[in-house]
């Protein structure tokens, strides 16, 4: 037990200076590359330090991989570097044994990393996005036009020339409804249609139906009005982006595009990666312990090396499986969790030809 506290003496402090000047670092581009915008715009110095509050859960998110993996690296290197292991192989503990404790640390960090981004970092970055674009004048209008949505598993496509979400109504709206088999049961034309309750109400509606050839118009059946639920938020001018809300919401509109038959591999594969991207901690640790005592000398730069570079290839690696997947070429959780498999397997053979 001795022996693990004095390794978690050394490694907490250096963590936590580590997250705090990466943090900074983040903070302090975000605002560089902002600043000219807030003070052509007049912004408040006071509104100005609410934004970049609010971006700080973002930036200690960002930053936690890369500063476990600097002071796990630079802890184990400054270790060999004087000597220290030596008499701890010479106890006959070994390095794994010695570094379990870290890994354990680094497993449940990845956890606790996971529920930090989902119930934190997900609405302080909204809050951030959104007052900062209300200060630079760069207001969203949720009104849309020349909409096609479909529903229903697409059975039912809605196309609707424009969408106004204060009165929540849709204007020269055109509802094609399918059977089950996806033939064609008949084709609605509707003046408007407002949203009341939990569904869409119909005026100056005519509904086409054809049979043995004939078409014939008249009053919108009940049984397909009953079917009219797709809420409003659907048809607004937003595309949802999976990694700006927390994951029980990315969820729910995966499902959404699922039942509306729209494409879904990259947002699928985006919900996947918030589960696997926080294990990047176990990673980063197991990477730090195979990578350690590589040098004895300018062990500060070599741990800065090698912990950018770790971090660069990590983000390489997932920024294309990402794309594989995004394109189907690749199914959307390897997209996500390919790169984690694919560095533990580095990370455990970099582990078996380290020093001990």
């Amino acid at each position: 037990m001795k022996i693990v506290e004095y390794l978690f003496r050394k490694v907490i402090p250096l963590f936590l200076g580590a997250i705090v000047f990466f943090a900074l670092v983040l903070i302090m581009v975000d605002l560089m590359m902002n600043l000219w915008n807030f003070i052509s715009n007049g912004v408040p110095g006071l509104k100005v330090l609410r934004i970049m509050g609010l971006y700080v859960p973002k930036c200690l998110w960002y930053a936690t991989p890369i500063a476990m993996l600097f002071a796990v690296s630079y802890t184990l290197s400054d270790l060999y570097a004087n000597n220290e292991l030596i008499a701890i192989f010479a106890s006959g503990i070994s390095l794994t044994r010695f570094t379990f404790p870290l890994l354990v640390f680094a497993f449940g960090m990845s956890f606790a990393l996971f529920f930090f981004d989902d119930k934190i970092v997900v609405p302080t970055y909204a809050k951030k996005t959104a007052e900062q674009e209300e200060v630079l004048n760069k207001d969203k209008s949720l009104n849309n036009d020349k909409i096609v949505i479909l529903s229903d598993n697409g059975n039912i496509c809605y196309k609707a020339e424009f969408y106004d979400d204060d009165s929540k109504r849709l204007n020269s709206l055109y509802i094609i409804v399918r059977n089950e088999d996806k033939s064609l049961n008949s084709v609605i034309r509707a003046d408007s249609a407002s949203w009341h309750d939990d569904r869409w109400f119909l005026s100056g509606a005519v509904q086409y139906t054809q049979e043995n050839g004939t078409v014939t118009a008249g009053a919108v059946s009940s049984d397909i009005t009953k079917k009219l639920t797709e809420p409003p938020e659907t048809f607004q001018n937003n595309v949802i982006s999976v990694e700006t809300v927390d994951s029980a919401t990315a969820k729910v509109y995966i499902e959404h595009l699922q039942k509306a038959g729209l494409p879904f591999a990259e947002p699928q594969s985006l919900y996947y990666k918030k589960f696997s991207f926080p294990f990047i901690l176990f990673i980063v640790v197991f990477l730090s312990v195979g990578l350690s005592g590589k040098t004895r000398k300018n062990v500060m730069l070599m741990s800065l090396a090698s912990c950018i570079s770790a971090a660069v290839l990590f983000y390489v690696t997932q920024m294309i499986t990402m794309l594989l997947a995004k394109f189907g070429a690749i199914s959307p959780f390897m997209g996500a969790w390919f790169p984690v498999f694919m560095f533990v397997v580095i990370a455990a053979v970099v582990l078996r030809y380290a020093r001990t």
